[in-house]
């Protein structure tokens, strides 16, 4: 992938991490907040930061598959399926545009996973 539509997605790719980098900023710094003396509300409290830690988990984890995305335009194999080095179907690649696996490998995965 080179010219336009290349920087085009790197474009599209580095707006996406860093409005997550943004979001992850947010949910560290409620996380680090002092909880309320009160039992109750420190039991909500709770609660909630156990909601934003896990979307906290959701940032990084998209975020670390973006920064590989930019490393396969980097390196000449974004959009090749990184289990059968066969081609990443267009529409695919426009949905998740950081996908490193083709439809039918992705699916294989998520049998074996389910299996587990």
């Amino acid at each position: 992938m080179s010219g336009a539509p290349h920087d085009a997605l790197r474009a599209e790719l580095e707006a996406k991490k860093q409005e997550l980098s943004a979001r992850l900023e947010r949910i560290t710094a409620n996380l680090q907040r002092g909880f309320n003396a009160d039992s109750k509300e420190m039991a909500k409290e709770l609660e909630d930061s156990e909601v934003v830690d896990a979307l906290g988990n959701e940032a990084r984890e998209e975020i670390s598959k973006i920064s590989a995305a930019l490393a396969r335009l980097d390196n000449g194999r974004y959009g090749t399926c990184s289990e059968c080095a066969e081609p990443i179907e267009a529409d695919r690649m426009k949905v998740y545009p950081y996908a490193d696996e083709c439809i039918d490998c992705a699916r294989y995965e998520e049998r074996r996973r389910s299996r587990l």
